[in-house]
C-alpha cells in the first residue's frame, strides 16, 4: 500500500514537471517554428509546421541584411566574456580573503558586498553616466564592460566564499607544509577544486551580462558597437509590425548561445549554487 502511494505521488510529480518542462519549452519552439514561415504564414496561421511554406528567407535578412546581427553576436560575446573573466579574476582573490583570513572589519566587508546586490542600476544611473562621459568611455564596450563587472561582482564574490568555505583547510595546510605560496595555493588547489561553483557563477554572470539591455541601450548608440540585445530592440521597433519573419528569426539567433552555455555548464549549476549557500 505505502509503496502504490508513493509510485502514484511520484508519477504525479514527473507529470506536473514534464508540463512545466513543455511549457517552458513551447515558447521557443513557437519561435523556431515560424522562423521558417513566411510572414504572411506567421500572422495567418502561426500553429502550424512550415512544411508547404518553409523558407530561409528569414534568416538570410537577419544574418545578412541591414541589421548585420553577426557583427552584433560578436559585441555581445565581446562584452559578456570580457564581463565574466573580469568578475571571475576579481572574485577569486575577493573571495579567497574573506573565506580563509581573519581581519578587522572583515564582517562588514561582508555586509558591503551583500549590501551592493541590494541597489539595482537604475539608482545609480546619472552618477554612473556622469563617470562614463567624463572618463571619455560612453558609447564603448568598455563603457558596458565596467558597470556590468561592478554589477556582478557581489554574487560572484558571495557564492565563491561559501564554496570556498567547504574546502578543508587541511589541504591548503599540507601544500604550505611543502612550500606552496598563496597564490600557487589558489591556482592548484582552490581553483581547480571549486569548479562547479566557478562554472554556476559564470553561467549567470554570462546570461546577466548577454541579457542586459538598459545598459546597452543607455551606453551605446552606434549601431555597430550594439550587442544582439539591443538590436533586437532595434528590430522590433522598426520591423516588428511590418516584418513578423525577420523579427523571430532574430529573437530565435538571440536564444541559441543562452541555451548552448547552459546545455555545457547546467550539471555544475545547483552543485555550485547549494555549496555557495552556506553563511558565513
Amino acid at each position: 500500500m505505502k509503496l502504490s502511494k508513493r509510485t502514484t505521488t511520484r508519477t504525479l510529480i514527473y507529470i506536473l514537471l514534464s508540463l512545466w518542462t513543455l511549457g517552458c519549452i513551447y515558447p521557443f519552439i513557437w519561435i523556431l517554428i515560424n522562423s521558417f514561415k513566411d510572414k504572411g504564414d506567421i500572422l495567418t496561421n502561426s500553429f502550424s509546421l512550415p512544411i508547404k511554406s518553409f523558407t530561409l528567407d528569414n534568416f538570410k535578412s537577419a544574418i545578412f541584411g541591414r541589421y548585420n546581427v553577426l557583427q552584433a553576436y560578436l559585441n555581445s560575446f565581446i562584452i559578456s566574456f570580457s564581463v565574466v573573466v573580469l568578475v571571475l579574476i576579481i572574485t577569486t582573490f575577493s573571495s579567497y580573503a574573506l573565506a580563509r583570513y581573519n581581519f578587522k572589519g572583515k564582517r562588514f566587508v561582508y555586509a558591503l558586498v551583500i549590501a551592493c546586490m541590494m541597489f539595482p542600476i537604475f539608482s545609480t544611473i546619472f552618477p554612473l553616466y556622469k563617470m562614463l562621459v567624463n572618463f571619455k568611455i560612453h558609447g564603448t564596450h568598455l563603457g558596458v564592460i565596467l558597470p556590468q563587472v561592478a554589477g556582478n561582482i557581489g554574487f560572484a564574490t558571495i557564492l565563491l566564499t561559501g564554496f570556498i568555505q567547504n574546502i578543508p583547510k587541511e589541504v591548503e595546510e599540507s601544500a604550505y607544509l611543502d612550500g606552496a605560496n598563496v597564490f600557487q595555493i589558489m591556482r592548484y588547489i582552490t581553483v581547480p577544486m571549486s569548479k562547479s561553483a566557478y562554472s554556476s557563477a559564470a553561467i549567470f554572470v554570462f546570461l546577466w551580462s548577454y541579457n542586459d539591455l538598459f545598459l546597452q541601450m543607455l551606453i551605446l548608440t552606434d549601431r555597430r558597437k550594439m550587442p544582439i540585445s539591443a538590436l533586437l530592440r532595434e528590430i522590433s521597433s522598426k520591423e516588428g509590425g511590418t516584418n513578423q519573419g525577420l523579427m523571430v528569426a532574430a529573437v530565435a539567433l538571440i536564444a541559441i548561445p543562452i541555451i548552448i552555455v547552459y546545455f555545457f555548464l547546467q550539471k555544475n549549476i545547483i552543485k555550485g549554487l547549494t555549496a555557495g549557500a552556506v553563511k558565513e
